[in-house]
């Protein structure tokens, strides 16, 4: 099995090897073309991410600059909007449902790595899904952590650490992320 293979498993997986670098390397050539693109360009910006990701509607929109690690495990949701700044190192799949609003300075990360220093050394790393569903709202300047998943209609105040799952509709804010309320459906 390759390391590509385990990646996309979610098994330990060595990210140093050429088919790992040259995917990473691809997806920086096209946010670089990307990010310099004038900003009137928006067909041009948007049919470069519906050639490196794994999913894209009709209608979806990224702001300029944008930073991804494959594009290839991202599947972006019909309507929804990220903010200036938005990072997604997609190590694992991500998946961005329906009408989500992504503020400016988030963070998606799927790559984790050993905690033993030993472990580390032998650059190893895997990496865990992360789901944002239809309706979210994601403030501002909020990481949100391999693994997790964030519940229909939920609101993540700005900030936010997000390292366990929310559930549907309630807000959330906090390092650690944690629910606040219930919200009106």
């Amino acid at each position: 099995m390759t390391e590509k293979e385990k990646m996309l498993k979610g098994d330990w997986y060595v990210s140093l090897g050429d088919e790992l670098f040259n995917d990473r390397q691809h997806a920086n050539e096209v946010m670089f073309e990307y990010n310099s693109l004038h900003p009137k360009e928006i067909e041009k910006r948007m049919n470069l991410l519906r050639g490196l990701f794994g999913y894209t509607p009709e209608e979806f929109y990224i702001e300029q600059p944008f930073r991804c690690a494959y594009g290839y495990n991202i599947h972006w949701g019909e309507k929804s909007f990220a903010n200036y700044n938005c990072t997604i190192l997609d190590c694992g799949k991500v998946t961005i449902g329906k009408n989500v609003m992504i503020g400016p300075n988030v963070n998606i990360f799927t790559a984790n790595h050993a905690l033993s220093v030993e472990e580390r050394m032998k650059d190893l790393e895997y990496a865990d899904p992360v789901e944002i569903c239809d309706g979210v709202w994601i403030g501002g300047g909020t990481t949100i952590n391999p693994g997790v998943r964030i519940g229909r209609n939920s609101v993540i105040g700005s900030g936010s650490v997000v390292t366990k799952s929310i559930p549907d509709n309630v807000l959330a804010v906090g390092n650690p992320c944690r629910v606040i309320r219930t919200l009106d459906k």
